[in-house]
């Protein structure tokens, strides 16, 4: 990982991070001793091999797990002291998440998908901002179209404009172009860089290109449920 500012000021910052699951098998230790800081604003790849825990520790950032042990904070916000409800409402005004299988309700229009987490804070003009949104990832004319009638990359410009609605502190994206072929990926990838640059959101993304990975200002690596000094 590259070096980090000292004076940056930062966005996420945990602290000895570990994670018991239990299986079949008995006891795992997926996460193991964890600590990790990180600038505001800025662009932030995770690679490791499959089962090394990067889509685990995406879901702790989230909070939508909890560590047996250590601190997470987020913005800060230490997630740890917050209950299920001030959880989810921290995570809705202040956490974007975009997923490799979108996780978009196929019963609604791709108007109504963004409008959601604005409908859930209360905002008057939810579906206006949402269908500025869904201009800014270029799907003005899908607006009123269902998740099945749209191809995978509208799919994941829908999940995209979904994510960034609530001008969020932090982006967590889990192989956003990992369902999509490569000229598709590359766009969707453009347009999340683009859209993080212009609302000074932190991205982290979880990614098995090493080129993607290469684009952005930090990587981090991880193997093994560690994080390398």
């Amino acid at each position: 990982m590259s070096a980090l500012s000292s004076e940056s000021a930062h966005i996420l910052n945990i602290n000895r991070i570990n994670l018991h699951l239990k299986s079949e098998a008995g006891n795992v230790h997926i996460l193991k001793d964890i600590s990790l800081s990180l600038p505001s604003s800025k662009t932030v790849s995770i690679m490791g091999p499959s089962g090394s825990g990067k889509t685990t520790l995406l879901m702790v950032l989230a909070g939508l797990e909890k560590p047996t042990s250590g601190t997470v904070e987020v913005a800060g916000t230490e997630l740890g002291g917050l209950s299920e409800d001030d959880l989810a409402t921290f995570r809705r005004d202040n956490i974007g998440i975009v997923f490799q299988n979108f996780h978009l309700i196929p019963t609604m229009t791709a108007l109504e998908n963004v409008a959601i987490p604005l409908e859930f804070a209360g905002h008057k003009d939810a579906f206006k901002n949402a269908e500025e949104a869904l201009a800014a990832v270029v799907l003005s004319e899908r607006i009123k179209h269902y998740p099945s009638q749209l191809s995978g990359g509208e799919q994941q410009r829908v999940a995209i404009a979904r994510a960034f609605v609530t001008t969020p502190r932090l982006i967590l994206a889990d192989e956003p172009t990992g369902n999509l072929d490569i000229e598709t990926g590359k766009k969707i990838m453009d347009m999340m860089f683009d859209m993080t640059r212009k609302h000074g959101t932190t991205l982290l993304l979880v990614t098995h290109d090493p080129v993607l990975a290469g684009g952005c200002d930090i990587m981090v690596n991880i193997r093994d449920g560690r994080i390398p000094n």
